[in-house]
């Protein structure tokens, strides 16, 4: 397998480590990483909201002084989501009419993050209301995808993704509920964590439209990290998340592995097909048990549609439908009904299978479009798709409220190429172990 070219970086506990060993202070990294971003920006252009006196008063306050206990990021140089507030900076969600909205407290994230010793430069490009596979917006225009700037490093987590793949900085957070931390770590060749729903709080993740008036946690949508590294994600996972983690880690020898890259709702791109099915070979020749069908899935179809309604009416905050027909409270129950009875019905996947493999989306990175992608065509195979349908590996985990963790495992083209490791409901710190382990083998 052939492999994008990628940055080589230190990551974050790299980093953290080196700062605690004396070999670098926060000022310099803080003051490299801020080098980075001015010299790859111009092109990239991920870091939308720049927070670097801060950052550099920060670290200036941190230098000369040693970690404490819980302290893991020390001095590490991180950014953020555009739709996570951080106290004194914009939080607009792609909106001109939202760019003076100024948060007025950091959202938990980042809270706990900084609390950990990381420090915030910035923060990463979205699309509005994050809303689709590209990051372009009136406010901060288009990021572009470090493999190839004429295409999309995803959405709606791009930003994050790219300042990550370019080197800019080792790690950033993201937020996914139609793929949106899976797709770009696909797009762009780097790692990235759907954390079971409800682990990670999103305080403090709110429309600016509910700015100062809290909203609840919404169905489906996570809070999650992306990073260069299996070791980061986890670390990152842990810090972050509100209840203990089990972690259990098996060998690729002794793992029990249900295999896709068919999906009813749409077909999969040879040229995301191939990767895939040369990282199964791998994973089977290193003794891996891999089954390519099972009769415990649940309906994969049935089980999109009941997703893509629920998303729509989530996304939509119950407003009526272009048609003019709108969901009602007993609709909404039923669904509710239906997303617990999915849940199960995975569970039940797990007991036979360790973890499910699958594509993050259908295609690689698409090339750069006015439009949405969900509103317009994929070309997979030569054939014109909708952009909607793509869709269809996003929710494959997410209704289900499950974790799904994305690895790198190769290229077509020069583009990169993930592949989503799936698992049981809060195993999120196994499932990001045994993408590490997936990766021993594929990546030696």
């Amino acid at each position: 397998m052939t492999y994008p070219k990628l940055t080589k970086k230190p990551g974050a506990l790299e980093t953290a480590a080196q700062i605690a060993q004396g070999k670098l202070s926060p000022i310099e990294a803080v003051d490299a990483a801020i080098a980075r971003i001015e010299h790859l920006d111009t092109h990239i252009n991920a870091v939308v909201v720049c927070d670097f006196e801060r950052a550099q008063e920060t670290a200036r306050a941190m230098s000369g002084t040693k970690p404490g206990p819980d302290q893991p990021l020390f001095g590490v140089p991180m950014t953020i989501k555009e739709s996570f507030d951080i106290e004194g900076l914009p939080t607009c969600w792609g909106h001109e009419a939202h760019r003076d909205n100024i948060a007025t407290a950091d959202a938990a994230v980042v809270s706990k993050l900084k609390a950990a010793g990381a420090i915030f430069l910035g923060k990463t490009n979205v699309p509005p209301d994050l809303a689709d596979w590209q990051s372009n917006n009136p406010v901060y225009g288009r990021t572009n995808n470090p493999h190839d700037h004429d295409r999309s490093p995803g959405g709606s987590s791009g930003g994050s993704a790219a300042a990550v793949a370019s080197g800019m900085v080792p790690c950033d957070f993201g937020t996914d509920i139609g793929g949106s931390v899976r797709v770009p770590a696909h797009f762009c060749g780097v790692w990235g964590h759907k954390s079971s729903w409800g682990l990670i709080s999103k305080e403090g993740h709110d429309h600016p439209q509910m700015a100062g008036r809290g909203a609840h946690d919404g169905v489906l949508s996570i809070a999650g990290p992306l990073t260069r590294n299996a070791e980061d994600l986890a670390l990152l996972t842990r810090l972050t998340a509100d209840r203990k983690l089990d972690e259990t880690r098996k060998p690729v020898s002794q793992m029990r592995l249900l295999a896709l890259t068919e999906h009813p709702d749409c077909p999969t791109d040879d040229a995301v097909r191939g990767p895939h099915e040369a990282a199964f070979a791998a994973l089977e020749a290193a003794g891996a048990k891999i089954d390519r069908a099972s009769d415990l899935l649940p309906d994969l179809a049935q089980q999109h549609a009941n997703y893509m309604r629920m998303l729509n009416i989530a996304m939509a905050r119950g407003a009526p439908a272009r048609d003019g027909s709108r969901a009602s409270a007993t609709d909404w129950f039923d669904l509710l009904d239906i997303q617990y009875r999915n849940e199960a019905a995975w569970s039940r996947v797990f007991q036979t299978y360790d973890y499910v493999l699958a594509p993050p989306a259908p295609v690689l990175a698409v090339p750069h479009s006015e439009g949405r992608v969900f509103d317009g065509m994929l070309t997979i195979n030569g054939d014109q798709v909708r952009g909607a349908a793509g869709l269809c590996w996003a929710g494959f985990a997410t209704f289900p409220n499950l974790p799904a963790t994305v690895l790198p495992i190769g290229e077509t083209g020069g583009l990169p190429c993930g592949m989503q490791v799936m698992g049981p409901r809060w195993s999120d710190l196994s499932t990001i172990a045994a993408a590490r382990a997936m990766g021993q083998v594929l990546h030696s």
